[in-house]
């Protein structure tokens, strides 16, 4: 059947009374839009069940849209992803913020190179996503009106909280045995509860199954390198380019 049919069924079943987990319409329009035989087997794309690739657990669709429900994200904010998995709800806020605002780590370098492999495949290649203690965000580019944490803690990691504006919104399963979906404030104060989950755990560094290693993309170093140029006054913005001999 047409991949396009099957995802407008599944956003109508996610959306219809029985399940009632999307209400947004921002929401519903970018999962009707991202492929997501790009992200999991084809076979199973559509269906309303969580699925393990390489290693971790694709989101169920119901799952991923209450997740998106409680991060309220809008056109043009910044986002960042702590725990990537497969990229597939980077790439429906891709479609809700714009590619360039999304930011997502991963501790897993395998998961890394998954995510990116599959949101290039989908046509969200600009998101970016890096190989990070995501206990630690990403400072470098905060901070962040929305943070997403798809892994569970007791409590929200302070620097996740530091990286908020003071308007900003932080959504994660908290608890240990029993986990709650929660959206928090810049202070750590709960917004909303949303449901019981059950995430796996937010790993630190030393508890992933791989050796951390930085990747830093060609669009980190684009964006380092147009900072940087920004910073420079008087003097500082002429240069030498000494391989070819002339003065900028």
């Amino acid at each position: 059947m047409d991949p396009a049919v099957l995802r407008e069924d599944m956003v109508d079943s996610l959306e219809h009374e029985a399940k009632a987990v999307l209400d947004t319409e921002r929401v519903a329009l970018a999962m009707r839009d991202v492929p997501r035989q790009a992200f999991v087997d084809e076979r199973v794309a559509y269906a309303d069940r969580a699925t393990e690739v390489d290693g971790t657990t694709a989101l169920a669709p119901s799952t991923a849209a209450r997740l998106l429900e409680a991060l309220d994200a809008r056109e043009g904010h910044s986002v960042l992803i702590v725990g990537v998995g497969v990229g597939y709800t980077a790439a429906v806020l891709a479609e809700v913020v714009g590619a360039a605002n999304v930011q997502a780590v991963d501790i897993d370098r395998n998961m890394v190179y998954t995510a990116r492999r599959n949101l290039e495949r989908a046509g969200y290649g600009e998101v970016l996503v890096d190989g990070r203690d995501g206990s630690r965000g990403l400072p470098e580019y905060a901070p962040f009106d929305r943070i997403l944490v798809e892994a569970a803690a007791v409590r929200p990691p302070r620097a996740l909280l530091d990286q908020l504006p003071e308007d900003g919104r932080l959504v994660m399963p908290m608890g240990a045995g029993e986990q709650t979906l929660v959206a928090l404030d810049s202070g750590g104060e709960v917004l909303e509860r949303v449901c019981p989950v059950a995430f796996r755990p937010l790993l630190i560094e030393g508890q992933q199954p791989g050796t951390l290693e930085r990747n830093r993309t060609e669009r980190e170093d684009r964006e380092f390198a147009e900072r940087h140029a920004q910073r420079r006054h008087g003097w500082e913005q002429g240069w030498i380019d000494w391989e070819r001999g002339r003065y900028g």
